[in-house]
């Protein structure tokens, strides 16, 4: 466990108040220590890692106004956290420059858009989500750790240390629910295994009022009998998730709608070809034709066409995984991400 740092000597503030995983979540979890060592940074949040730099809700309530730079800055990605960066500026009086990172491709709710017109300076992940902010906003694309997901030395090897059959393995990873469109991966993959040799694994879990729609997706696989074939391997941590990229052939991105979407470049980082719908960054991070293929949203048609035509396609598939491994390498990379947030962060602390 990494020692906690002094709140006195922190800069910036990148809190995560939601306890389950999320990929603002994993955001957070790879880049607060990657920037702590350029920047004094902490987060503050009830579930992460403990090699986070982070303090504790105590702390952050008790710690000074000011920081050793004069104002703090107090870098939010939801709602609440917006909401708690308010409260500390103006009701206990702490110094801060409050800055929103919005990954939200969709009008903002009428308090939504009263909490961003309170941000000193606007994020946004993508081209298209600054489009949907009413103020001026930097465009910073997410980066990837390109040492923790990169191709392993023999993909089939790993493929049977996780207990996976011969044959291509096909992915998809996330929360499981309609938005994220698992019914759709599910239904091409019910078509494309049924007449070809195949392992698709599904990563992630459904909460809430979304968990009859992953009974329902069950169902259908046990009756179809493809239940050894069409697996729910349930949710692993941020730092876990790594092997599970290696062992892909193919990635699948089925969203009807996304923020962002960190998957893709996950799996691309991997050396795994992307099959994505246009939908959230996608577009932005998947060359169509070059490190996989861009699709229609909630076209079912098109994903087994996509689907079917990399699977009967080795050759392709692996020049698209080189491509792909490349792509992130060149212009996705973690430390682009970190040093452009740390530049934003640095002029908000001179202002």
């Amino acid at each position: 466990m990494s020692k906690a740092p002094d709140p006195s000597e922190i800069d910036v503030l990148a809190p995560n108040f939601k306890r389950r995983l999320s990929g603002v979540t994993a955001t957070v979890v790879r880049l607060v220590p990657l920037q702590a060592q350029t920047i004094p940074i902490a987060s503050i949040a009830p579930a992460l890692p403990a090699h986070v730099p982070q303090i504790s809700t105590p702390a952050l309530l008790t710690m000074s106004r000011r920081g050793p730079s004069g104002a703090r800055v107090w870098h939010a990605r939801r709602n609440t956290e917006m909401l708690a960066g308010l409260v500390l500026k103006h009701l206990l009086r702490k110094r801060l420059k409050l800055l929103f990172t919005s990954a939200s491709q969709r009008r903002h709710t009428g308090y939504s858009k009263w909490l961003i017109g309170q941000m000193d300076r606007l994020i946004a992940t993508s081209r298209r989500t600054a489009e949907y902010l009413d103020r001026p906003a930097d465009v910073v694309l997410h980066g990837i750790d390109i040492d923790a997901f990169q191709p392993p030395p023999d993909r089939a090897v790993h493929q049977r240390a996780l207990g996976l059959a011969e044959g291509p393995v096909i992915g998809c990873f996330g929360r499981i629910r309609a938005q994220k469109g698992t019914d759709l991966f599910v239904d091409t993959m019910l078509s494309c295994l049924k007449d070809r040799p195949g392992t698709a694994i599904i990563l992630g879990r459904a909460t809430g009022k979304h968990q009859d729609f992953e009974r329902d997706l069950r169902a259908r696989v046990a009756q179809a009998g493809m239940d050894t074939r069409i697996r729910f391997l349930g949710e692993v941590g941020v730092d876990q998730i790594a092997p599970y990229y290696q062992a892909l052939d193919l990635f699948i991105a089925p969203q009807r709608w996304e923020g962002f979407g960190l998957t893709p470049l996950e799996a691309m980082a991997c050396g795994v070809p992307v099959i994505a719908t246009r939908v959230g960054a996608f577009d932005e991070l998947v060359r169509d034709g070059e490190t996989g293929a861009l699709i229609p949203a909630d076209d079912l048609s098109s994903m087994i066409a996509a689907t079917r035509a990399l699977l009967d396609d080795l050759p392709s598939r692996e020049a698209m995984g080189q491509a792909a491994r490349a792509h992130i390498a060149r212009d996705f990379s973690l430390e682009r991400e970190a040093e452009a947030l740390i530049a934003i962060y640095r002029e908000m602390l001179c202002q």
